[in-house]
């Protein structure tokens, strides 16, 4: 998979914070990675929880949200989002994909996965989005 890059939004605040950024985007799949930083670690030094639910709620979103156009934009917001912590990773990058894997003309369903550049499994997701009105 690749990205075209005139497809690549400017980030937004929240993820100029965790310094995360689209790798891969195509129909119904995008690819999302973050390098591990102090900053992003809980109590115990390793990735946050919340930074594991930001990385799958996002790329399922993308994933879903696709259109191969820079001039149309289609936006979802989530409905419901489940995260399974699988394990702790190992490597230095987050590496998040996912795949919109049904739905209809007003929602969609979604699943995700994070593994690390180690191939480790670190984290799954599902998710229900509906898409905004323009």
């Amino acid at each position: 998979m690749s990205l075209d890059p005139v497809l690549v939004e400017d980030p937004y605040e929240f993820q100029k914070l965790l310094g995360f950024r689209i790798t891969a985007w195509s129909e119904d799949y995008a690819r999302f990675e973050l390098p591990m930083a102090a900053h992003l670690g809980n109590r115990y030094g390793i990735a946050h929880g919340g930074v594991h639910a930001t990385l799958l709620d996002t790329v399922m979103g993308f994933a879903g949200c696709y259109t191969g156009s820079p001039d149309v934009r289609r936006l979802a917001m989530t409905l419901s989002l489940t995260v399974n912590y699988l394990s702790q990773p190992k490597g230095d990058l987050l590496v998040a994909e996912g795949r919109r894997v049904g739905g209809g003309r007003k929602t969609f369903f979604a699943e995700a996965e994070i593994t690390d550049d180690t191939g480790a499994k670190v984290a799954t997701g599902t998710g229900v989005f509906r898409y905004r009105a323009s």
